[in-house]
């Protein structure tokens, strides 16, 4: 994955692990999860995040209560094969 054409590259790291979900932490969420909208690589990136267990932060445009989630439904799915 070429991480040079990320659209979070020109923007403050800070942005994308925003303290809390709550308050104002939920505006710094939402313009997080906006500059990953338009990322070339979200998918590569959210991809990344999952195989390497990100817990913290904003990756391919998903939370850490979305990645959450998302390996929930996932577990859920496989046992359920």
């Amino acid at each position: 994955m070429d991480w040079e054409l990320a659209a979070c590259r020109d923007h403050d790291p800070e942005l994308f692990f925003p303290v809390t979900s709550l308050g104002p932490g939920s505006a710094q969420l939402a313009a997080a999860k906006a500059v990953c909208a338009s990322c070339p690589i979200q998918r590569g990136c959210l991809q990344w995040a999952m195989d390497t267990g990100q817990e913290a932060g904003v990756w391919g445009g998903t939370s850490e209560d979305d990645r959450r989630a998302m390996r929930r439904a996932s577990r859920v799915g496989t046992a359920a094969a």
